[in-house]
């Protein structure tokens, strides 16, 4: 694993509304280039940037055209490089987004691979023998190609699946993980990654990161095998690349794929979820830290904890505040509630991820129409805001150009406005991850270790190396025993907390967090 990445706190760019510099409604790399010293300011040292490629933008850039190619809404290759060049000399890495499963169906690859005479493309995508040969259970394609055959999807209509093979094979169109076509196919993925790198990218959010390899075993342990191999390739020629999967695994990912992080996503229901997203179960919300909603650290910690401690010390878990593909938590949590969901989230062991405009409690825009395959996802990819003046400071375009329509809410918040605000969640962002740099505990290898913890009570307290750390987010002052732990001065603190006269327990607040040394 790179050593830099022990101090990284990453901040997650939707470049198409991220900052208009051109006033045509899109965001723009130059537009992240002129942002790179407030991204700094908010103490994120480094960047992931979802898929600025070429694209139809059938699935916002997710159904990639040309892997080589800035599409033009964004630039051109040379802004992309320049993007690279001033980041590094503001001390910022730059990850960009790897989508390796599927491309577009304008992809060159796909349309050599869809023509009836064979070349060297036409096992790069999954086909059958007959277009009246179907694919089971995997969704599928046919009569779309003058080839006599159907072609597997991975995702939407427009992005048929690239071959890695299959693990278990049944039919006889489908081939083996190491069958020449499958080595092709991971060897051009491998030239796309060195493409960048060599152009000064620091490494990948891979995007599906366990979806290669097909009719793989519960473990995936043949799509990590693959990833083992990029990673062995990147670990020899590119030390200092990073990567980062979306897989929501860590056994699979950190001890057999050799990933350097990977996301505690809620893609499945898991401890992530019942954190700040725990209103799927039954229509009700029970989030550890929505206040008054009968949270459960219990829930959290039986998930988490087996998760840590299996994959400790060969990669990180990698807590976020939100992202592309989920609602943002001001969907269900107040700003009291965000503070100190954060201030958990950039204590805890792992890399952390700050998506674009959480910092600012951004709102989840519901009953946003879709926009490039965005759907119910719309709403968390809107312009960020700020300033109060057109457009909220994202572009000078008029408003009907717009990539998406801004929050017209009356108290849309803006950084503008939350500069001035000494009770604003930005400023709770900055202490907090200023403190994360500064104490060397509280880093991504620090050590991690509960002291109080009970079903259905609060608060929560653990240990990161020499600090203690309490949270409640109740709406009662509770007491916790220490168990042993010794905690002195208050280096951070939301609400109120104090240890005992005893030193034996800590007295913490309604909705409170605090630090002690």
């Amino acid at each position: 694993m790179p050593k830099w990445l022990n101090d990284a706190v990453f901040y997650e760019i939707y470049p198409q509304s991220f900052y208009d510099t051109n006033a045509d409604g899109i965001g723009d790399i130059n537009g992240i280039i002129q942002k790179l010293d407030y991204i700094k300011s908010l103490g994120c040292n480094a960047l992931w940037i979802n898929p600025c490629y070429d694209s139809p933008f059938k699935d916002a850039g997710y159904d990639v055209r040309d892997y080589k190619k800035v599409a033009p809404r964004y630039g051109t290759n040379e802004d992309l490089y320049n993007l690279f060049k001033i980041a590094h000399e503001k001390g910022i890495r730059v990850l960009l987004d790897l989508v390796p499963g599927h491309t577009s169906e304008e992809h060159e690859w796909f349309k050599e691979s869809a023509k009836p005479e064979r070349n060297e493309y036409s096992d790069r995508y999954v086909w059958t023998k007959s277009v009246w040969q179907g694919i089971g259970n995997h969704p599928y394609i046919a009569g779309d190609s003058d080839r006599d055959g159907v072609y597997m999807l991975n995702f939407f209509k427009c992005q048929p699946a690239l071959n890695y093979g299959f693990l278990n094979r049944t039919e006889d169109w489908q081939m083996a993980p190491d069958a020449p076509a499958c080595l092709a196919t991971r060897q051009a993925l491998k030239d796309i990654m060195r493409f960048w790198l060599d152009h000064g990218c620091d490494g990948f959010r891979v995007d599906m990161a366990d979806s290669l390899v097909k009719e793989d075993d519960e473990v995936k342990s043949a799509t990590s095998a693959i990833w083992a191999d990029i990673n062995e390739m990147l670990a020899k020629d590119y030390p200092e690349a990073a990567m980062v999967s979306e897989w929501c695994n860590p056994t699979s990912a950190l001890n057999l794929a050799h990933f350097d992080m990977d996301f505690y996503l809620d893609h499945h229901y898991n401890g992530y979820n019942t954190l700040v997203r725990d209103y799927e179960t039954d229509g009700g919300d029970h989030s550890f830290f929505k206040c008054g909603a009968g949270g459960d650290i219990m829930r959290f910690l039986d998930d988490y904890l087996p998760k840590y401690n299996n994959t400790k010390g060969n990669g990180y878990i990698s807590f976020f505040t939100c992202n592309h593909d989920t609602p943002r938590e001001t969907a269900s949590l107040s700003i009291r509630e965000l503070k100190l969901a954060y201030s958990f989230f950039f204590t805890m062991p792992g890399v952390p991820f700050l998506y674009y405009g959480d910092e600012i409690g951004m709102k989840y825009i519901k009953g946003q129409p879709t926009k490039e395959g965005g759907f119910q996802r719309t709403g968390s990819r809107t312009p960020m805001q700020w300033t109060t003046g057109k457009n909220l400071g994202f572009s000078e375009a008029e408003s009907d150009k717009l990539y998406l329509p801004v929050d017209k809410a009356d108290d849309a918040p803006t950084v503008e406005s939350a500069e001035k605000d000494p009770e604003s969640l930005i400023h709770t962002v900055r202490d907090i991850i200023a403190l994360r740099h500064k104490e060397d505990d509280l880093k991504a290898d620090g050590s991690f270790e509960v002291i109080y913890a009970e079903k259905e009570k609060f608060p929560f307290v653990y240990k990161r190396g020499n600090l203690i750390i309490a949270v409640n987010p109740s709406e009662k002052e509770v007491t916790a025993p220490l168990n042993g732990a010794k905690a002195t001065d208050a280096i951070y603190k939301i609400g109120k907390a104090l240890i005992s006269e005893s030193g034996d327990n800590i007295v913490i607040g309604p909705q409170s967090f605090v630090i002690f040394k």
